[in-house]
């Protein structure tokens, strides 16, 4: 319990009036009257505070949220007492966390329920737990507060971010990809598996044309054909040192998770398996999967997955991946190439050909395009401009290395990373080439 600036301010009077006594400006007689009825009334008033009931708390959030995305929470208030209690209400959320609208001062009257919205934003996957909620309570005649804490201990799952999954839901397979920004289109009779017969048509090719069918109907039928399905992909995560980086206020490994979700969800609706590896750091496996449960899966397996400020181990990985993944499939390996590494990614690349597909998504970080378009206005500039232009031909020479044995190397941000993926996995499917 504490007093409050207007016990203070009494107090301060009483000190005034006592030195105005002193000086004879003032009677006794007034000041020990005024000190008695503040006396009297603080203690009335403290008593009456320490009698008032702690208000009843609930809070409605949901149990697994995604990170970097702005939530709505809702405290729920009620008390017995058969007054207004005026406090001041604060949620304690993870300290870390965006939070708007708290702490919140309300009039809470008696019998009935309150809502108290607010919005956060979680900054960091993994288990987060709520503390409890803090109340203030202010005494009625106003002369005190006090600090209590209601024991609401709650903890969520915080995972990557799921949200825009729940808009792909809503179309068909075609538009997904679509709707992330990756503008492939499908053009009938390509693929290696057969579809469906139909009418022969100005411009197929002779060898769609079944001759049998063709023969039956007495016209001339053509076979479609799709890409083949139940093929698989593998997901080869960074969790080094590299993925510290963060823009867009999201690490690179937060960014690099999002990624992974979206061509893991486009690949589990073309008819595909989506399996993860995450090495460097944590390690984390999840074998290959089909149906759209496998997305379930990877959030269980990542959400809680932190990177480490550890140099990845590249060739390490690539056999681990070897060892657990036998059957050819696309390996999409998500990592941030430096020519100080280019050694070992070089011959973790060689081992994975042995047998694999292999796409390294080679992340940029944003200031890298920033600085390079920046105007040059003095010596500072110039030699930042000259810093970066070194440090990108030294990546850029790292990802020729990388394409000279073979391998597909795509160099991206943050913000294009989704669609490049994607884009780059339908390129790889309509060419057959797994």
């Amino acid at each position: 319990m504490r007093p409050s600036a207007g016990l203070v301010g009494g107090l301060v009077a009483c000190a005034l009036a006592s030195g105005l006594a002193l000086a004879g400006w003032a009677p006794w007689t007034f000041v020990l009257i005024l000190a008695g009825v503040l006396v009297l009334l603080a203690v009335q008033d403290a008593l009456r505070l320490r009698g008032l009931p702690t208000p009843s708390v609930e809070r409605d959030i949901p149990p697994i949220i995604p990170v970097g995305v702005e939530r709505r929470v809702v405290l729920r208030l009620r008390h017995s007492a058969r007054q207004v209690l005026q406090l001041d209400v604060h949620d304690l959320h993870p300290s870390q966390w965006a939070v708007f609208g708290l702490p919140r001062r309300v009039g809470l009257p008696p019998a009935r329920e309150m809502e108290l919205p607010y919005r956060l934003t979680p900054d960091e996957r993994g288990i987060a737990t709520f503390e409890g909620c803090a109340v203030r309570l202010r005494s009625p005649l106003g002369l005190w507060w006090q600090q209590r804490r209601v024991p609401l201990r709650q903890s969520v799952r915080v995972y990557p971010n799921f949200a825009p999954l729940a808009k792909l839901a809503l179309v068909g397979a075609e538009q997904a990809s679509r709707v992330i920004g990756a503008h492939l289109k499908r053009r009938r009779g390509e693929g290696t598996e057969f579809q469906q017969l139909r009418e022969y048509r100005t411009g197929d090719s002779m060898r769609q044309i079944d001759w049998k069918a063709s023969q039956r109907a007495r016209k001339l039928i053509s076979r479609d054909y799709q890409e083949e399905k139940n093929q698989q992909v593998m997901l080869l995560l960074d969790t080094g040192r590299r993925m510290l980086s963060r823009d867009d206020g999201l690490a690179h490994f937060d960014h690099v998770l999002n990624a992974a979700l979206m061509v893991a969800y486009i690949a589990l609706r073309q008819g595909d398996a989506v399996g993860l590896l995450a090495s460097g750091g944590p390690s984390r496996f999840m074998a290959p999967r089909r149906g759209m449960g496998a997305i379930d899966a990877m959030l269980n397996t990542v959400f809680d997955l932190q990177p480490e400020a550890v140099a990845t181990d590249y060739l390490e990985a690539a056999t681990r991946l070897g060892t657990r993944q036998s059957r050819r499939c696309l390996v999409l390996l998500i990592t941030n190439a430096r020519d100080e590494d280019m050694d070992d990614l070089v011959a973790a690349v060689r081992l994975l050909q042995r047998r694999h597909l292999v796409c390294v998504a080679s992340l940029r970080e944003g200031i890298v395009d920033e600085i390079g378009s920046q105007p040059v206005n003095d010596l500072e500039d110039a030699i930042a401009i000259g810093a970066m232009s070194h440090y990108a031909e030294q990546r850029t020479q790292a990802h020729r290395n990388l394409r000279a044995q073979g391998a597909d190397v795509l160099d991206v941000n943050c913000r294009e990373l989704p669609r490049t993926l994607v884009e780059h996995y339908l390129a790889i499917k309509r060419a057959a080439r797994l």
